[in-house]
């Protein structure tokens, strides 16, 4: 359990997925809008549609009656599924993504997270996850405007904080700090982001 988790454990908590998780500032249609605006307009972006039926799981959630909610249950199961064997994209509804978020690249995304914030990019090979068994609640929260490259894994219950960059192939397993840059296997710090009158502050 890392530092984070510890102090605030309502914070990981894990979505049971019985809720519309979408961003609640947008509408359904204009977050899909936005999603292919931040894809660069690329129809066939495998990234897009990952998205596209992320937020379609999330939207069918708040039809209350589950009868009429089955077909679109039903719809959403077949194309997740599609979507995991055509893209390479893995990720629940049950994961709460912000808005702006880029899957750059594709395939070998396994993104189980707690939760992925604005303004964020992740490139192909990226695993997040639970660290081990004895900690279901244990999944990574990312912050806003972070850049994931390429192969990287975070585990556990950690906070990856705004505006931070994790190197390509790195392992995170504990909390990254606003504005850092990290690397390595353990990840470990490599460069503070802040302008220079601030890294005192």
């Amino acid at each position: 359990m890392t530092d984070m988790q510890a102090l605030h454990p309502e914070l990981f908590a894990r979505n049971k997925g019985t809720d519309n998780q979408n961003p609640a500032d947008i509408g359904f249609w204009s977050l899909v809008a936005e999603d292919f605006r931040t894809h660069k307009r690329q129809f066939a972006s495998q990234g897009f549609w990952a998205l596209f039926w992320h937020r379609f799981g999330n939207w069918r959630m708040g039809i209350k009656f589950r009868l009429l909610r089955m077909p679109f249950s039903l719809i959403y199961r077949i194309m997740f599924k599609l979507t995991e064997i055509i893209c390479g994209i893995h990720l629940p509804y049950t994961v709460r993504v912000g808005r702006r978020v880029r899957l750059d690249h594709f395939g070998g995304m396994v993104l189980v997270a707690h939760s992925i914030g604005n303004d964020v990019t992740i490139r192909q090979n990226t695993t997040f996850g639970i660290a081990g068994l004895d900690n279901m609640d244990g999944r990574p929260i990312i912050g806003d405007r972070v850049e994931v490259g390429a192969g990287v894994v975070i585990l556990g219950g950690v906070h990856v904080g705004g505006d931070a960059i994790i190197g390509a192939n790195a392992v995170v397993n504990r909390d990254v700090v606003n504005n850092t840059v990290v690397g390595g296997v353990p990840a470990r710090v490599l460069r503070d982001r802040r302008p220079a009158n601030l890294k005192s502050a």
